[in-house]
């Protein structure tokens, strides 16, 4: 981290700002528990895909947090912001991360549980 080379290039202007994604809708209304599940399968096999695991791990804590934390934790771990919804994102080295809408946004047909 204290590598002169290390800091993110600002060659392209302004670092992206990060916002949370546009409403989306799931293809079936879903509940809050499914909509967990469906998430934390995501998270336990995205680092098979490829990508470094202290990025996924870094990405998810992003899409957990409110969006000024969000914003530090990917500028501190250097991931580059492709889409400011963060679905899509590349680390130092040029491998991709994409994210789906469902595990940085709840979809507008969730079925509140009781």
């Amino acid at each position: 981290m204290g590598c002169a080379g290390s800091s993110q290039s600002k060659g392209d202007g302004a670092v992206k700002k990060i916002r949370k994604p546009k409403p989306w809708k799931h293809p079936q209304p879903i509940t809050k528990s499914q909509l967990m599940q469906l998430r934390d399968e995501f998270w336990d096999t995205a680092p098979h895909y490829g990508g470094r695991k202290e990025i996924w791990d870094a990405l998810r804590a992003a899409a957990e947090a409110d969006l000024s934390l969000a914003q530090a934790i990917v500028d501190s771990a250097g991931v580059i912001v492709q889409n400011a919804d963060l679905t899509i994102c590349y680390d130092e080295r040029g491998a991709k991360y994409e994210l789906p809408k469902y595990v940085l946004s709840e979809p507008t047909n969730l079925i509140r549980e009781g």
